[in-house]
């Protein structure tokens, strides 16, 4: 059988339909016998591998993007690894997230693993996510997804990519309070709040810090009636600190989150958040 001619316009056509590497397309299609479907399949089949060599590292970079829907009743955030801040700050790699997120919000996603097994281009989310993989020849990946429903969702995004905000208001989107949610987000990113409120803290958490709080209260000395007062004192603290509702506004410090929602419009508050950071 004669040796298949390879042209450089197939190359190229390849090269521009994966964005591999020029010399990986043309062995792709040598091995493939000039068949694009096989060569494509060819080079997810080396993600795969690229991926498998490379299992020992850490994708502890990457980037985070936030999205809502055109309705802003649901939005979703996406942390799309990478082993490096080089890979991180690259514009395709971002664009290619972006581009994953909008997946997202087209299909209403409701985990990662579903977000992978959405089309993309012909393929689905993960082969695209392989195609990268042997592409750039770092470990990437989809590791972390969220989506939040709601009245109105506002998503952020902070800075250069590196966390991701989603905010759920109990009332629909305005302007007045799609503003009044970004500013939220911001803070969220800024605070990273626990919860957004003491009644929304987990059991676990709630009961460690009592337990915590008590004990340094009869290492001070303290017993009897005393101690259980002035450690749930020690826990009020940790709410107003730790929750996002009772914490200081961080754009006035006179105010709390819940204070400045209201400000905006009566009744209005946070019924949920997500926040996602790189590392």
């Amino acid at each position: 059988m004669s040796e298949v001619t390879i042209s450089a316009a197939d190359v190229n056509k390849l090269r521009q339909q994966t964005g591999a590497g020029m010399m990986d397309c043309r062995k792709a299609l040598m091995e493939s016998d000039g068949d694009f479907e096989k060569a494509i399949d060819y080079l997810r089949k080396k993600g795969q591998k690229v991926a498998a060599n490379r299992s020992d590292r850490e994708a502890k970079e990457g980037v985070v993007v936030a999205k809502a829907s055109a309705d802003n009743k649901y939005g979703v955030i996406v942390n799309l690894s990478a082993e490096t801040d080089f890979v991180s700050k690259n514009a395709e790699f971002i664009a290619f997230a972006n581009e994953v997120a909008d997946i997202a919000i087209a299909t209403k996603a409701t985990s990662a693993e579903d977000l992978k097994s959405k089309p993309m281009g012909g393929a689905t989310v993960a082969d695209k996510v392989l195609e990268n993989v042997a592409k750039i020849g770092e470990k990437i990946d989809i590791i972390r997804y969220e989506l939040v429903e709601g009245e109105a969702v506002v998503p952020y995004i902070h800075a250069g990519y590196r966390i991701g905000v989603l905010v759920s208001l109990n009332k629909p989107a305005t302007e007045a309070n799609t503003t009044a949610g970004k500013d939220v987000a911001m803070q969220i990113a800024a605070m990273n709040p626990l919860a957004v409120d003491s009644d929304n803290i987990p059991a676990e958490t709630l009961e460690r810090e009592r337990a915590i709080a008590i004990e340094q209260v009869m290492a001070e000395g303290k017993t009897g009636d005393m101690v259980e007062k002035i450690a749930q004192g020690k826990l009020n603290k940790f709410f107003k600190e730790n929750t996002l509702l009772p914490q200081a506004f961080v754009k006035d410090n006179g105010k709390t989150v819940a204070d400045y929602l209201k400000s905006v419009e009566a009744d209005l508050t946070v019924t949920a958040f997500k926040r996602i950071a790189v590392g």
